[in-house]
């Protein structure tokens, strides 16, 4: 049939069937194994995403016969063998053999034959999940969302928030251990990363890896000597950096000069080896967002220490972390937006909506990571207060999700569409999506 190369070609008939078993989504008449004996589902175990059976801890009765076991899932009964589970003793547990087409009876290492039952996907599941894949509105589950009870909204966005603070985690825990399980310099990091606003962003996380902080740590009483580190290390104070048409007035100014002997003298005092400054980028970028004024801006955060952990975990609320974010620029670069440019003075101090950003994607992950690492329950708490507690950000994602009828109030709300979007939709996960289990189901009337 057409319908079912769609299937395998987009997910694959065997993750339909999956998808079925495990939300008991099965014929009228039941199930009953090839053999003709009746099958009763009690429980169809615990989905296994990993290597070894489908689902764990299955109960299902067996012509009125209790089985407590595995269940392990395919397209096709001969899968058992294309996959050599004839061979693996994870798979003598196998209670019951779920499958699309019986071509061939199964038997374990151990000898034992495995009941099977043939399973078929209910009409309107696969008619309602061949309209997800084919509907060319984004997202294609746009139509159910008015429909959906709040709770069932409500605790789905719950879980997506937890999901990407986890996932947030996981990167921060990756870099403590680069920096060798320091989490002062892992918020060092995280905050620099942030702090390229997603266009400078990989090339912020490399420069951080190049500061010293130990070494700028003994000239934290020196703005001047930090701001030549930060620079210097950043790789723009070489000349070929400076535009060409700004060269020569850079050069005249002196403070570009100035910056590079003072960083000369350290970088030989501290062995310091600067990062490619090619990595930069500029291109469509706002002036404001340019390296230079960013790495002056967490110069002086550095200098008034406002960027370290400790200082983060101090602040019990909002007011007090856009307080601890917010910072300036030198006077030179009051008036510069690159060396050798002059521009209107501006004190260039971040916008609310960028410390919006930084508390979203630097501070709550910072504290949910570290209150995990400690053991502090009240910082993880901390975290998801915060995110109540803070705006929704206004981007295409989550204006997208507004449009379909979803109700966006706080930064937590938004935080969890932006999962939902990159994890599940992008990827097209519908399956393992709850809005995406309430579209299969719809107007399914053997749905149990």
């Amino acid at each position: 049939m057409v319908f079912f190369s769609l299937i395998r070609t987009f997910a694959n008939m065997e993750q339909l069937l999956h998808y079925c078993w495990k939300h008991k989504m099965w014929p009228i008449g039941g199930l009953e194994t090839t053999d003709g004996r009746e099958v009763e589902v009690i429980d169809p175990g615990l989905h296994n995403r990993n290597s070894g059976p489908d689902f764990f801890n299955a109960k299902v009765k067996v012509g009125g016969m209790l089985w407590v076991g595995n269940v392990e899932i395919h397209d096709r009964a001969s899968d058992w063998y294309l996959h050599g589970h004839q061979l693996d003793v994870h798979y003598n547990n196998v209670v019951l053999h779920v499958v699309g087409v019986s071509d061939r009876d199964v038997q374990t290492q151990e000898g034992r034959f495995v009941p099977q039952v043939v399973m078929t996907v209910p009409q309107s599941v696969s008619d309602n999940y061949e309209e997800l894949l084919r509907t060319d509105a984004y997202p294609p589950c746009y139509r159910i969302i008015p429909q959906l009870a709040s709770l069932t909204i409500h605790s789905w966005m719950a879980a997506l928030q937890t999901e990407r603070l986890e996932q947030k985690t996981l990167a921060i825990e990756e870099r403590v251990k680069q920096v060798g399980g320091s989490w002062e310099d892992a918020f060092f990091m995280t905050l620099a990363r942030n702090y390229g606003f997603g266009i400078n962003g990989d090339a912020f996380e490399e420069w951080a890896r190049h500061i010293p902080l130990s070494a700028v740590g003994k000239h934290r009483d020196d703005l001047f000597q930090i701001e030549a580190i930060f620079l210097g290390q950043a790789g723009l104070l070489e000349e070929q950096m400076i535009p060409e048409r700004y060269r020569e007035e850079a050069l005249r100014e002196g403070y570009f000069t100035k910056l590079r002997n003072e960083y000369q003298y350290l970088a030989h005092k501290f062995s310091l080896q600067p990062m490619d400054g090619s990595r930069w980028r500029f291109l469509r970028l706002r002036p404001q967002n340019f390296p230079h004024i960013r790495i002056a801006q967490l110069a002086n955060l550095y200098y008034e220490r406002r960027c370290g952990l400790s200082a983060l975990v101090d602040c019990r609320d909002t007011v007090a972390l856009a307080e601890l974010l917010q910072t300036q620029v030198t006077p030179y670069w009051e008036t510069h937006y690159t060396f050798g440019s002059e521009s209107i003075r501006n004190a260039k101090r971040l916008s609310s909506s960028s410390i919006l950003l930084l508390m979203i994607n630097t501070c709550v992950p910072m504290l949910f990571a570290y209150g995990r690492h400690a053991m502090k329950e009240d910082l993880c708490d901390r975290a998801f207060d915060i995110l109540e507690q803070l705006k929704a950000e206004n981007n295409y994602i989550v204006r997208m999700w507004q449009e379909c009828g979803l109700n966006v109030k706080s930064a937590g709300d938004s935080q969890a569409l932006i999962q939902l979007k990159r994890e599940y939709c992008d990827k097209r996960e519908c399956l393992r999506c709850r809005i995406g289990y309430e579209y299969l189901k719809r107007n399914n009337e053997t749905t149990k």
